[in-house]
């Protein structure tokens, strides 16, 4: 294997939603000195799933009129537009305009949902071009998708971002001792305040940052097309892109199994008529369903809560589970591409242990402002560690399913891609009204919030 073609691989990889997952790290210094303030993240939540209009179009243009939607140009497309949507917010992010009275962001949420789009257009585009590659590097792939999450979180820790201070301050309260003399004294009050640091530097550099990781994402995407070395590493030694691939025969290439597997035997009885047709349609729907349910749950419901399930045992232990579980998904991408092991009953007991932990980790957001070991420190320990195993756990899934549907052909890919939309759907629409409108989830004062 190629080590230039892996680093190529894990740059494009780590485009894929490096700017959404920068522009939510971003939220504590945006919010203050935006009109929206803390209701913003209930808006990206809501132009995110709307940017999923962007996968349904490829998707349907890949099952009505196959072979027509030309991949690399499309790939092309989108990075470019993340580059310069990226670049434009960091000029353009504080700006307001008049709406019904009232000053929006317009500018942001604008320039936000081409972002959205950018990125949930590529869970169905990027998987599906990693099919000209051996199999080994779109384990890699996955490695620099998790970097997407983790590069932005490491940044902002050393920008500063959401460090709170907790002060004294002094209230004056007038009480009246005596109202027939009119005598009245005047009593101090102490209490803690929180108060945001400065950050090291401004939301524009932080922005200007996400434009040059996108544009790092185009010039490996280029190298990935054009390289002779990564040629080199295409499943029949040939040379392809975007206009080769029109062809009748090179399309027949891409739907079919990519390479001979040791454990699959040649002359198997096809299960379905899903791609190798290795799997029947029951074992298909198995994969979907838990493809579905993981990405619900590690990219929508269980982030929407992470804060109220943290910040409840101090900055320390949120900063520390938001970076752990960050490092939690690319390190889980590394173990899968030396260990992949592609049991479906493994599959489904993993898939199980991640979703007990996360049902604590529901639990102890749903307690909040209180949770369990609030005023124990096994409580910090156990909620980090609960971020970590839960992210390590569901991130090895994700990996396995991807490698699985690989083997299976480029269709398999881009109903895989479809599929984690669709459960990224399925979980905004779930928390997006318990966590916005009906405020079911309480966070406290970080710094005056007494339990017993």
């Amino acid at each position: 294997m190629s080590l230039l073609t892996h680093l190529l691989a894990c740059l494009f990889g780590m485009g894929s939603w490096v700017s959404i997952n920068g522009l939510w790290v971003e939220l504590p210094l945006i919010v203050p000195k935006i009109p929206e303030g803390w209701y913003l993240p209930s808006y990206l939540s809501v132009l995110i799933q709307m940017a999923n209009i962007g996968p349904l179009f490829v998707t349907l243009m890949h099952h009505f009129r196959p072979g027509a939607l030309n991949e690399v140009a499309v790939i092309y497309v989108i990075i470019a537009l993340g580059t310069v949507a990226s670049f434009l917010l960091g000029f353009f992010w504080k700006e307001t305009v008049v709406v019904a009275g009232a000053p929006r962001s317009v500018s942001l949420l604008v320039l936000t949902f081409f972002l959205a789009a950018v990125d949930c257009t590529s869970s169905v585009t990027f998987l599906p071009f990693m099919m000209r590659l051996k199999p080994q590097y779109l384990t890699t792939y996955y490695i620099g998708e998790g970097v997407s999450g983790l590069l932005p979180a490491i940044v902002a820790l050393i920008q500063g971002v959401g460090v709170v201070h907790c002060i004294n301050s002094t209230q004056s309260l007038n009480q009246t001792l005596n109202q027939t003399l009119n005598n009245s004294s005047s009593a101090l009050t102490f209490e803690l305040s929180a108060q945001y640091q400065p950050a090291n530097f401004s939301a524009e550099v932080f922005f200007f940052f996400l434009s040059a990781m996108m544009l790092v994402c185009l010039v490996a995407f280029l190298l990935l097309n054009y390289h002779p070395t990564v040629a080199r590493e295409h499943p029949n030694g040939r040379y392809t892109n975007g206009v080769k691939e029109k062809s009748k025969k090179n399309r027949k290439w891409v739907e079919q199994k990519p390479m001979m597997e040791p454990y699959r035997p040649t002359n198997q009885r096809r299960k379905s008529s899903f791609g190798t047709g290795a799997y029947s349609w029951m074992q298909v729907s198995y994969i979907f369903v838990i493809l579905a349910w993981v990405n619900a749950l590690t990219n929508v419901v269980l982030p929407s809560v992470q804060s109220y399930s943290c910040m409840p045992y101090g900055n320390n232990a949120y900063h520390l589970s938001a970076t752990m579980s960050a490092v939690s998904n690319p390190l889980a991408c590394f173990i899968a591409l030396f260990f992949p092991i592609r049991s479906l009953l493994f599959m489904g007991a993993l898939t199980v242990i991640g979703s007990g932990i996360g049902a604590y980790i529901m639990g102890m957001a749903v307690l909040s402002p209180c949770p369990l070991l609030v005023n124990d420190s096994s409580g910090d320990v156990i909620i980090v560690l609960a971020w970590i195993i839960f992210i390590l756990t569901l991130s090895y899934v994700k990996v396995i399913i991807g490698v699985i549907l690989r083997d299976e052909g480029h269709s398999a890919l881009v109903w895989c891609g479809a599929v984690v939309q669709l459960g990224s759907l399925l979980g905004a629409v779930t928390m997006f009204p318990l966590v916005s409108v009906y405020n079911y989830f309480s966070s406290g004062d970080p710094c005056n919030t007494k339990c017993p």
